[in-house]
């Protein structure tokens, strides 16, 4: 399980038990809290009918005075209100009137006359001065059933002539406890939501920005070139952190990498010039040398030093490209304008050497790249010097470029003895060579390996493989 997944299921757990139990509280604080603003309700109702009630239960005419008659029209009456979108038609108080006894003198809906209540607390706590209020199911096998009464004492100057108890069932509240309940769990779920939206946001954000760091490392650790990627704020810290190292550790790889391939290719050519130059010191006792072999043995130190100073200079070359990230700063550059300049720079090489050099396009190219002119150019000369090398005198190397289906490839073709089975996976190794034809030196190793890092480094490839009737084709692919 990744970071981004871990972080959105924590987050996502403290923000879920949160909102279950903000929402229990309040949801479980719905119900009791509207069936108190009703018993509060209940009680300013009893105490006024109870007052109103006093004339009538003075003069003993409780059941069917004035009083009783307004109570009856009560339920008779049509409200037709609309409570907050709920619609109410008739009244649901029910009205009860007990005496100093207990017994039922009153009863709105005329069930319970005659009926001893002085067992409920609403009578029997209100009888002794206190506040009398009980809930009783109306069916007992129905817990929804429930019903609240509220008492108030119907006095005549301090003294208790009765108690009036007002009942209203629960279930009258259900339907705004119902609504008040769903607006919570509803508003709940859209905090839910919300809360997973921005859980998965803030995921895949973060999932986002150590992926492109786990990327980034894992090509450093691959040996590939690549940018630092765009991440933000700490994150952005930490890249440019693994940057740093990653600039001092193949700094210091790099050193101690071409030092020790430097070190080696150079064995060859100062054996050569060490032997030479001790064949030509003259010893005691000695003939001196023939001018013949004299004048052979300095035209090898020379040419072993020229081989010595091409190897370095190239070697500075292709360091300076293998460490390059990027092309900083690339120009819309024309394919024929390099292809061109690159022929002429190899011209009087090829000319001592007894090579053609025709430059042909299979259609007008107006294809520009974007890369950087010289380091282009520079590998066109080393693929064109490379096949001036292997082509046989009288010879014709051809350069040509055209469109495919990537952009525009440039080619080089010559007619060699092409490239042998064994060497076709090592030809762009560093200082691999092949041996030159007619029992020439071979090269650097240097100049192949070079056409492939400035291929790459403007996103295309290098290739080189042998031509149809005999020689070798290099091709150098680069986006358009």
């Amino acid at each position: 399980m990744n970071i981004g997944l871990r972080v959105l299921l924590g987050y996502f757990l403290i923000v879920a038990l949160a909102a279950l139990l903000v929402g229990k509280v309040f949801v479980e604080q719905v119900k009791p809290g509207v069936r108190q603003a009703m018993e509060g309700t209940l009680i300013d109702t009893a105490n006024m009918l109870a007052e109103l009630a006093t004339d009538d239960m003075q003069a003993g005419r409780i059941g069917d005075g004035a009083f009783a008659r307004r109570v009856r029209a009560v339920q008779q009456r049509r409200i037709g209100a609309n409570v907050w979108g709920l619609a109410k038609e008739h009244g649901g108080f029910h009205v009860t009137v007990t005496d100093t006894r207990g017994i039922v003198m009153f009863d709105s809906s005329g069930k319970d006359l005659g009926r001893d209540n002085s067992r409920w607390n609403d009578v029997h706590r209100t009888l002794r001065g206190q506040y009398g209020a009980r809930s009783t199911r109306s069916n007992p096998n129905d817990e929804e059933s429930t019903v609240m009464h509220v008492a108030a004492p119907i006095l005549l100057d301090g003294r208790i002539l009765g108690v009036l108890t007002v009942a209203k069932p629960n279930q009258a509240m259900a339907p705004f406890i119902a609504r008040s309940q769903a607006v919570v769990v509803r508003w709940g779920m859209v905090l839910m939501g919300a809360a997973l939206l921005v859980g998965i946001l803030a995921a895949w954000w973060l999932s986002r920005q150590l992926g492109a760091l786990r990327r980034y490392a894992d090509a450093v650790a691959a040996g590939e070139r690549v940018a630092l990627p765009d991440t933000a704020g700490e994150f952005g810290d930490l890249g440019r952190a693994l940057q740093q190292m990653r600039e001092k550790l193949e700094g210091k790889q790099y050193v101690e990498q071409y030092v020790h391939a430097l070190t080696h290719e150079l064995k060859s050519p100062l054996a050569a010039i060490r032997g030479a130059a001790e064949l030509l010191e003259p010893y005691p006792g000695q003939p001196p040398l023939p001018e013949a072999d004299r004048a052979r043995f300095v035209a090898s130190i020379g040419a072993q030093s020229e081989r010595m100073a091409q190897m370095v200079d190239k070697l500075l070359a292709l360091a300076a490209v293998e460490y390059r990230q990027r092309i900083e700063q690339p120009q819309a550059l024309q394919a024929m304008d390099l292809l061109h300049g690159a022929v002429e720079a190899v011209r009087a090489h090829a000319e001592a050497a007894g090579i053609e050099i025709t430059v042909a396009a299979a259609e007008p190219i107006a294809i520009a790249v974007a890369g950087d002119a010289f380091l282009l150019r520079q590998a066109l000369v080393n693929l064109l010097d490379n096949a001036v090398d292997f082509a046989p005198r009288g010879s014709t190397v051809e350069a040509g470029a055209q469109r495919d289906a990537s952009g525009l490839r440039f080619e080089v073709a010559d007619r060699g003895p092409g490239v042998p089975d064994y060497a076709r996976e090592r030809v762009f190794e560093r200082f691999y060579s092949l041996p030159r034809p007619q029992g020439g030196s071979r090269s650097s190793g240097l100049g192949l390996p070079f056409v492939a890092q400035v291929a790459h480094l403007h996103g295309g490839r290098a290739e080189l493989t042998n031509r149809d009737g005999g020689g070798a084709i290099a091709r150098l692919h680069l986006p358009a």
